[in-house]
């Protein structure tokens, strides 16, 4: 049982330690969690709770309950990550990886802003822009292929954002606001769907030839500081059979 440093419910500490578990691999497809009675004295906490944190699960789709037998881990991709959702998690843990999610192919080059990046950004069109590339995994293939496109003026500040390699000490977000003294104060958010483009089976390492039938979630993010400029704009391509989710505590 891990220690949670955060302020969420007891159920929901609970919850997310088997989630950890489960999209991590360590808990295999098939694996069945303990019962409500061991779940509730392991966590010191009410049968209640540990039932609710075992429905979280179940709501969850990571997890199914068999009459008779208990609870058992089914085996599906988690839900794609957005640059949004990422922030949100390097600001709380420090990390912006999701559950079981890792991160490769890391790219950086400084190229000529597309006319929507450029909205994004609220640029001219074809100027200069960092575009930093990458794609997050989990054990069951691509999570999302992500773009941050940011104004090419904070690579002179940042040198770290110009080198393809992975980033130390923050995301790109944190870095910049420690570099400028700007924090990030407020984000739009947008959602979509769209059949997929042979850009996008490359991006997502697909074959062009055989697509899949399903559209792409593509997520945008605009970051903007508190000095009201726009530092980055985010694009995320969903893997194939990947959905996007969100959830908050309702009171």
């Amino acid at each position: 049982m891990s220690e949670q440093a955060d302020n969420r419910a007891p159920y929901a500490q609970i919850a997310a330690h088997y989630a950890e578990l489960i999209t991590s691999g360590e808990l295999q497809p098939g694996s069945l969690l303990p019962s409500i009675k061991n779940l509730a004295q392991e966590w010191k906490v009410s049968s209640a709770t540990a039932e609710k944190a075992l429905r979280k699960l179940r709501t969850d789709g990571l997890v199914r309950g068999i009459h008779g037998i208990g609870t058992e881990v089914l085996d599906q991709p988690s839900p794609m990550s957005s640059g949004a959702q990422r922030q949100d998690r390097g600001r709380r843990s420090g990390s912006s990886w999701g559950s079981g999610e890792r991160s490769d192919s890391h790219q950086a080059a400084v190229v000529p802003a597309p006319a929507d990046v450029a909205r994004g950004l609220d640029m001219s069109p074809g100027s200069d822009v960092i575009r930093r590339r990458r794609v997050y995994r989990d054990r069951h293939g691509i999570v999302a292929h992500s773009t941050s496109w940011i104004p090419a003026r904070y690579g002179k500040l940042i040198p770290e954002l110009l080198k393809s390699d992975r980033l130390t000490g923050g995301t790109s977000l944190q870095l910049i606001a420690r570099a400028t003294g700007h924090p990030i104060t407020h984000r739009i958010d947008t959602a979509s769907a769209r059949r997929l483009t042979s850009e996008d089976a490359q991006l997502l390492e697909l074959n062009p030839a055989e697509p899949p039938t399903e559209p792409v979630v593509v997520m945008t993010a605009k970051f903007v500081d508190s000095e009201s400029n726009v530092v980055e704009y985010g694009v995320d391509l969903g893997g194939p059979g990947r959905t996007w989710r969100t959830e908050s505590e309702v009171s």
